[in-house]
């Protein structure tokens, strides 16, 4: 069995969850005796050489468009469907935000494709795309698809209800690397310490969290680089931070290891989060997570977690204070590490290959 995966072009340039999803992902597939090769999506493909296709990002069509028609072979989808419109229509500055306050998601979705692609951020793959826009565009996707593969029911919900297709669908669950983020006594606890790792963009609401953090008891960190585009939001949560507030670049995985080992706290105040794999990690760990409301985390963590209301700031600190005062017993540290792994997550996606594709 050999897949060819079809990646944003600025996976490897922009590091995201979804980077993470697909070296992860292709490595356990491997290991099932799958041969997987990734491309990105403006790279030039031998579609012969493949059994089927595997795309990411049901947000970014004009990934997709091109290869389904020039390869015509049958393929599956990772949607990984996140509401950016709810920061971009409510929370986004200047001119960008007057007009996407004015628009549907699809049509702000839309331009920012026209937007990064004209500004040569980005590579416009399939020029269908300009004249069938965004929401036609994914339609037709999903109505073409095997399977789409969901985070949660709860995104497979959303996506029938936005776009009106009900495709196949299973659901597989984002994982950890077991191997590396484990439990460890060998670096104390700091009880104060804060910790949110993640890209610094407006979507991840950084700036809240600082605003609910500055001159507290708390030491936060934040580890990320600015996302592309999003360097004026940078620096504005650089401008605000008080001296409790430390930013650190983008670090591997396995630099990561001891900042989760240090921290009480983890925390991912999105406006929409489709799980967080840092939260995965950092709870793997033995960190007490924090994470938003809006999104998909509730399927995975349950009662095991505390929810915050990312537009409040009193909200995000309050569940900060439950989390740092939360004596962790193990619990949710054993659930993760037996139920979310990307083993699983490969195997999972395994079975999806064999029921729809062979």
């Amino acid at each position: 069995m050999k897949v060819l995966f079809i990646v944003r072009s600025t996976l490897f340039t922009a590091n995201g969850g979804d980077t993470i999803q697909v070296i992860e992902t292709a490595r356990q597939l491997e290991g099932l005796g799958v041969v997987v090769d990734i491309r990105q999506a403006q790279q030039k493909m031998n579609y012969a050489d493949y059994d089927f296709l595997h795309f990411f990002n049901i947000t970014r069509p004009a990934n997709m468009l091109i290869h389904i028609e020039k390869s015509k072979k049958p393929f599956v989808l990772s949607s990984i469907l996140v509401n950016y419109s709810l920061y971009d229509k409510r929370h986004r500055k200047g001119l960008a935000g007057w007009v996407f306050k004015r628009m549907t998601g699809d049509g702000i979705e839309y331009l920012k494709t026209l937007y990064r692609f004209f500004m040569a951020k980005d590579k416009l793959v399939s020029f269908s795309y300009l004249w069938k826009g965004q929401r036609k565009s994914i339609r037709e996707i999903l109505k073409k698809t095997k399977c789409v593969l969901v985070h949660s029911e709860e995104e497979y919900n959303l996506l029938k209800m936005q776009y009106r297709v009900n495709p196949p669908y299973e659901i597989v669950y984002n994982g950890i690397d077991t191997v590396l983020f484990k439990p460890t006594n060998s670096i104390p606890r700091q009880e104060t310490l804060v910790l949110c790792v993640a890209r610094i963009e407006g979507i991840k609401n950084q700036f809240n969290l600082i605003c609910a953090l500055n001159n507290t008891d708390y030491k936060l960190l934040l580890i990320g680089d600015a996302a592309p585009n999003q360097k004026a939001y940078y620096l504005r949560c650089r401008q605000i931070a008080a001296d409790n507030i430390s930013f650190i670049n983008h670090l591997p995985q396995q630099e990561l290891i001891a900042y989760y080992a240090k921290a009480k706290v983890h925390v991912l105040p999105s406006w929409f989060e489709v799980c967080g794999l840092s939260s995965l990690e950092a709870a793997a760990m033995g960190c007490n997570i924090v994470i938003t409301s809006n999104g998909y985390a509730k399927e995975y963590f349950k009662d095991a977690a505390f929810y915050c209301n990312p537009a409040d700031a009193d909200s995000i600190l309050a569940a900060v204070d439950k989390a740092a005062g939360y004596n962790n017993e193990g619990e949710l540290q054993r659930k993760i590490s037996g139920t979310y792994t990307w083993k699983n997550t490969a195997s999972a996606i395994l079975a999806v290959y064999k029921k729809y594709l062979t």
